[in-house]
């Protein structure tokens, strides 16, 4: 799914078997206390999943946040509360971990993820930069 619309499909590689890469990177999220791997399964498949990365800070009296990335949900089924059901899940795993704040960030080339989100209650409160390494 990462591959799957046209930013990903740009940055991403859809190989089979899967590549390496993609193998190591979900043994690290797999095995790290601080990352959490939501899935949303239909009969079998993968519907959707998120990234959730628990993050302490200095900042805000040393609060835990949640970080939510790599956001994803199968084409047929948008629309049909996948997203919806992630997010839930998401910001309740965020409260349990004691969280004081969800935030993500999300690409301005994805104007109907940003409205999802903005429904959702998420608010544009700070301007996001990346520097590509």
């Amino acid at each position: 799914m990462l591959a799957h619309d046209d930013i990903g499909a740009t940055r991403e590689r859809i190989e089979t078997p899967t590549a390496e890469c993609y193998i190591e990177a979900f043994n690290d999220i797999n095995t790290d206390p601080k990352q959490e791997l939501i899935v949303v399964d239909e009969d079998g498949q993968v519907a959707g999943c998120l990234e959730l990365t628990f993050i302490r800070g200095l900042s805000r009296e040393g609060m835990v946040r949640a970080q939510i990335e790599s956001v994803r949900v199968a084409d047929h089924l948008r629309g049909q509360g996948v997203g919806q059901q992630l997010f839930e899940h998401a910001i309740s795993r965020a409260r349990e971990r004691g969280c004081g704040l969800v935030q993500l960030t999300s690409d301005k080339a994805r104007p109907d993820a940003i409205r999802f989100y903005e429904q959702l209650g998420f608010t544009a409160s700070h301007e996001g930069m990346k520097l590509k390494l």
